[in-house]
């Protein structure tokens, strides 16, 4: 089956190996240990140091939008069944055609204020946005390419100027994804499967020199602090190629980058796309990228999308187990946000609103399984505060934390500022919960659970 995905990763295997994960099929697995990365000499301090903002936030927003929200995955009246963004390559469709979409490319409603705004009040705490995905098209102003948002179609505005601005306004960090090798407009840079263009025909070290390395310089320039490079597609990346953008790092001290550079560089955090790891290595930070609907970009038959409910479970699957959620969102050529997005996220804001606590800063369950949700916790000196996100409501009101052995000091609904206590009782198997026989919140309720003293869970 053809995949639904932005870098190809996940659901189908144009590429065997991501930088220390083998992917096969919707599944995602430790592969064998990269080589050292140009990080490698930091110190643990040092290192939790640059990932601690990265580590509480654990939400964030990616953003998909270029020209190819133009056709929106139709060419020629035809409906492709996958692409969105994807849809010159999978379609073949000629340079000098495709960029003919540019002219049509006129985002005049695009408020990069509302749309953090939005990602804010849907309580995320990053946004990564596509400054060149891999159609080359650079949505920013460039010097280097006459391909791009200024200089190709009528809008002269700078949307990740305007996006910079918004982010530093609300207090979210900015990241900029960018495809360093895959580029079907510039010639020489990769075109996986082959190229079907003459004009696609170049040297792929002297698009890197030219093209990539320089405009990869330009994002870490020109837009104030950069927290995150999201890099993508490591097509044809060596060790030597990869460590042409490494240097580049050093123009936005603190920088984290994520395991796509190619290269065998490690990076950050890996980068599992639409499902979980099976087996998140314990020594590696993660981040789970995930669309709203089937597609990255936007597409206009594709309204697949999935619920409130369905989004704010993928969150809380994604923290119980240590790793972040990228939720993705893929404007219209007008610059909106589709209205799907904006009122499932609407929805999960209201979610957050009350439960934010059992998100953020919080680290993976210390429980193996949990056949009734998932658990989320904090650990400090002084003990720990365990976040029960109960899926399934017990009928009868009892609910096992099993293994559970340290001190129990009290339990609360965390939507309740009273904190009425929840009784509890130990036994051979745990402690048992005594809940009300109906859930107080249809949507997902929390449990908080005070530990004094060293928590303790036995398998």
């Amino acid at each position: 089956m053809k995949p639904r995905c932005f870098g190809r990763f996940t659901l189908l295997l144009r590429v065997g190996v991501v930088a220390g994960w083998a992917v096969t099929g919707l599944a995602v697995t430790r592969a064998a240990e990269v080589a050292p990365d140009a990080l490698a000499t930091q110190t643990r301090e040092q290192r939790d140091a640059r990932m601690a903002w990265w580590r509480d936030a654990r939400f964030g927003m990616f953003i998909h939008w270029n020209v190819s929200s133009v056709p929106a995955g139709v060419y020629h009246g035809k409906h492709n069944a996958f692409a969105g963004e994807w849809l010159m390559h999978d379609e073949k469709i000629p340079v000098p055609e495709y960029r003919q979409y540019a002219a049509h490319f006129n985002p005049t409603q695009y408020d990069a204020d509302a749309w953090v705004r939005v990602a804010r009040d849907a309580g995320m705490k990053y946004i990564v946005i596509t400054a060149k995905h891999h159609d080359g098209f650079a949505m920013y102003h460039t010097d280097i390419s006459t391909w791009g948002i200024r200089d190709a179609g009528p809008f002269k505005r700078d949307p990740i100027a305007e996006l910079a601005a918004a982010c530093q306004k609300h207090g979210l960090k900015l990241g900029l994804y960018y495809s360093q090798a895959q580029d079907w407009n510039h010639p020489g840079g990769a075109t996986p499967g082959g190229k079907w263009d003459k004009a696609q025909a170049g040297n792929f070290d002297k698009y890197l020199r030219e093209i990539a390395v320089p405009q990869v310089r330009e994002i870490l320039t020109k837009y104030g602090p950069v927290a995150v490079l999201w890099f993508d597609s490591p097509y044809e990346m060596n060790r030597e190629r990869a460590n042409l953008f490494l240097p580049l790092l050093e123009l936005q001290p603190g920088i984290l980058f994520n395991n796509r550079l190619g290269g065998e560089y490690a990076g950050d955090f890996e980068t599992p796309e639409q499902g979980l790891p099976e087996n998140a290595a314990a020594d590696r930070d993660w981040e789970v990228c995930m669309t709203m609907n089937d597609t990255w970009g936007y597409k206009s038959t594709d309204h697949h999308w999935k619920s409130a409910e369905t989004l704010i479970r993928h969150l809380v699957d994604i923290a119980s187990q240590g790793g972040n959620y990228l939720l993705n969102i893929g404007p219209t050529p007008e610059g909106l946000m589709p209205a799907a997005s904006v009122e499932r996220l609407a929805a999960v804001g209201r979610w957050m609103n009350t439960n934010s606590a059992a998100i953020y800063g919080t680290s993976a369950s210390p429980f193996s399984k949990l056949p009734w949700g998932r658990c989320t916790k904090k650990v400090d000196a002084s003990g720990a505060r365990l976040y029960l996100h109960i899926f399934e409501w017990p009928a009868k009101g009892d609910l096992l934390l099993p293994g559970l052995k340290g001190t129990v000091e009290a339990a609360y609904l965390l939507a309740d500022p009273a904190q009425k206590p929840i009784p509890f009782s130990a036994n051979s198997t745990g402690v048992v919960l005594a809940l009300p026989t109906s859930a107080p919140d249809a949507l997902l309720p929390v449990v908080v659970v005070r530990i004094t003293g060293q928590l303790q869970v036995t398998p």
